[in-house]
């Protein structure tokens, strides 16, 4: 189809027959001809020139947080020789990079990169590409489109913490600040629970279960294995506004990474779906996807979903919530699972620190407070420090 000038030439193409027609000029019915061929031309050439295009793109780094850069690294090859072609590729809601070559060779590959800044967090979609290709005389182009659509997903901000919470499953002769994993084989029986559906009928108690009348199993620890839930309150109306719901969406990022670098089996929930272990690269990458997508909801029963995950955990390790300004809602929650873990950590984002957490801090809680702006390594460096001057042995 004609571009803009191509649209003007022919404009003009069809304006000077007329004024041929009415002075009489014969130059003006020439050039007018000729602007009305030349469009024609350039739209015949670039339709016989249209290309199959075949796109690749390569991101670095495969794990993008926000505020990072990303370097997407484009491939091409046409499947026939192109002149003056423009190549388009858009990341949705972040940008669009373009790029012009005078000629690419057919079944000649290139390259061609550009950087995008990836903010805020989110799951954005790359592509379709589209190439553009137009005469010489730039009156005529024919777009052509690459049906190459890739995904770029940008993890919430982190921050590196320092220092981890000493409890059950930490081995106590190492260093403090690094769990770690015992050499020794087997397991340690630790607690005892109720049945589920495809628990091992070996591992059942039978003494237990015949004075209950339930069948209960006995819920084995590996040596020195570190045991963590991180549960993320969603709720739109515990938090003061959407500063303060990025901010604590940055702290559960950073906290999921720091005890899964240091060797921590974490498990993830939102407040809403499945629970998500990370004891694995993929468990960890689908973490960090979900909180990259997670919005504030209104009305969500924090209490009906950790109940359920009660019995599947069993007990110990350290539990860590992460919520606005506390409220009965939020307590309620946090009370579900209080004595199942040996460290309580309730992290907030709240104007007034001491509102409902003053309570939760004489229960030997380790309350966390930060404000949009400040620094999440900070307060959990301290909060840390406070947990091992109060840490008793084994």
């Amino acid at each position: 189809m004609p571009t803009t000038r191509g649209w003007a030439a022919l404009g003009v193409g069809i304006a000077l027959p007329i004024l041929w027609f009415a002075f009489g000029e014969r130059v003006m019915l020439a050039v007018g001809i000729f602007f009305i061929l030349a469009v024609a031309v350039g739209v015949a050439s670039v339709r016989s020139a249209t290309p199959s295009v075949r796109i690749s793109r390569t991101i670095t780094p495969t794990q993008v947080h926000a505020g990072d850069r990303a370097v997407v690294l484009v491939g091409l090859v046409a499947s026939k020789t192109i002149h003056a072609a423009t190549v388009i590729d858009r990341v949705y809601g972040l940008g669009t990079a373009r790029f012009v070559a005078k000629r690419i060779e057919a079944n000649v590959p290139i390259e061609a990169r550009y950087e995008v800044l990836c903010h805020p967090r989110g799951v954005y979609r790359i592509g379709p590409a589209t190439v553009a290709v137009e005469d010489a005389l730039g009156l005529a182009e024919s777009v052509g489109e690459a049906k190459s659509i890739d995904r770029l997903v940008v993890f919430p901000a982190v921050e590196d913490l320092v220092g981890l919470p000493s409890g059950r499953g930490l081995d106590p002769t190492a260093d403090a600040t690094r769990a770690s994993f015992s050499q020794a084989g087997g397991e340690d029986f630790y607690t005892l629970r109720e049945y589920q559906v495809g628990d091992d009928l070996r591992r059942v108690h039978w003494p237990t279960s015949a004075k209950r009348d339930q069948l209960m199993i006995r819920q084995l620890e590996a040596h020195w294995q570190s045991r963590a839930l991180v549960v993320f309150d969603p709720r739109a109306q515990v938090y003061a506004d959407d500063a303060s719901f990025e901010h604590a969406v940055s702290g559960v990022a950073s906290i999921v990474r720091h005890l899964y670098r240091n060797r921590y089996r974490p498990t993830v929930w939102t407040g809403t779906g499945s629970f998500t272990p990370v004891d694995t690269p993929e468990g960890y990458q689908r973490a960090m996807e979900e909180l990259a997508i997670v919005q504030s909801r209104g009305a969500v029963d924090l209490t009906r979903g950790l109940a359920q995950e009660r019995n599947r955990h069993g007990s110990g390790g350290v539990l860590v919530m992460m919520t606005g300004t506390p409220d009965d809602g939020a307590l309620k929650a946090f009370r579900t699972l209080d004595r199942d873990f040996d460290r309580k950590i309730v992290m907030a984002v709240t104007p007034d620190p001491g509102s409902g957490l003053g309570g939760l801090a004489r229960t030997g809680v380790n309350a966390i407070v930060a404000q949009p702006g400040e620094s999440w390594a900070t307060a959990w460096k301290k909060a840390m420090e406070r947990t091992w001057s109060t840490a008793t042995a084994g």
